[in-house]
């Protein structure tokens, strides 16, 4: 760098007003870019962050927009290629299923989901098994493919305890009180209960009568009254009206009065042993000897 003394710099300077000294002209747009180059110094990481943002956003939107249409070609491609492989000699062939007592088979084929042209390529099995498992009478299932084409489904029922009649419909309940199925007629064995929420309980008090066989003989109906206790009814007409609390020693003392003085059996309607120190009978009517000459 060349040196320049002072004497030769200030040699043709003069004094001059800076008000006088004029002003730099700055090209357009120039300021702007000053300022968008100090923010890229300043801020890069967080404008390539936002631009990010902004562009995965921008895609999701575009996605979610094609979603639909996208969805729809996927179907028609695996509906045709289903067709194809049908056509080809893979089909679903026969169905088997066994194990099935309560369980209507056409609920099954519904929840196999199997079409006319679904081949054995595209037929899911877990799904079609956890739609089967999903029925009220089903305790558990197994779904397989067999061959050349076939299906093979194995149920086994959840067991029923009792005959739940309501709003003139009999259920077939299992031990949760779960209604599984509709009574057809193939479970006259089972004990009948009747009554809004007898169900629920009902189990509890099978259980309990279980242990008085003399009690069960001519039994046809167990009734829940307002939800709180039980009715025993048999089928002479006569009616054994149970406590709220104390089921199982009320049970105890009727068996020990038909043991001793076989007091089902004789000519009352009623027999009451809601209140635990006593044991109200109603004596059957009787038509006066006079009323049956006339």
């Amino acid at each position: 760098m060349q040196q320049v003394k002072s004497e030769a710099f200030f040699a043709g300077a003069r004094v001059i007003e800076p008000r006088q000294l004029p002003v730099r002209i700055r090209p357009p747009g120039r300021k702007l870019a000053n300022l968008l180059g100090r923010a890229w110094v300043l801020h890069r990481v967080g404008v390539i962050r936002a631009g990010g943002i902004m562009a995965l956003l921008a895609v999701g939107g575009g996605l979610i927009q094609a979603r639909e249409p996208i969805g729809q070609g996927l179907a028609g491609l695996m509906a045709l290629a289903q067709s194809q492989f049908a056509s080809a000699g893979f089909a679903i062939g026969e169905i088997s299923i066994t194990g099935q007592s309560l369980t209507r088979e056409q609920d099954i084929f519904d929840a196999l989901g199997v079409e006319p042209h679904t081949s054995t390529m595209g037929f899911d099995v877990e799904a079609a098994r956890q739609r089967i498992a999903e029925l009220p009478s089903v305790d558990t299932v197994s779904v397989r493919k067999g061959l050349p084409g076939d299906i093979v489904v194995t149920i086994t029922e959840k067991v029923p305890v009792a005959r739940w009649r309501v709003d003139g419909v009999t259920f077939v309940v299992d031990g949760q009180g779960e209604q599984i199925g509709e009574d057809g007629g193939a479970y006259g064995d089972l004990p009948l209960v009747v009554g809004d929420g007898a169900a629920d309980d009902a189990l509890v008090m099978i259980r309990a009568l279980q242990q008085y066989p003399v009690l069960e003989k001519g039994l046809v109906a167990l009734s829940r009254i307002a939800d709180r206790r039980w009715d025993m009814i048999y089928d002479t007409g006569l009616r054994v009206q149970l406590p709220e609390l104390g089921v199982a020693q009320s049970l105890r003392k009727l068996d020990m009065y038909q043991s001793e003085y076989q007091l089902l059996d004789r000519d009352v309607t009623v027999i009451d042993l809601r209140v635990e120190s006593l044991v109200a009978v109603r004596p059957a009517e009787t038509i006066p000897e006079e009323t049956k000459e006339q």
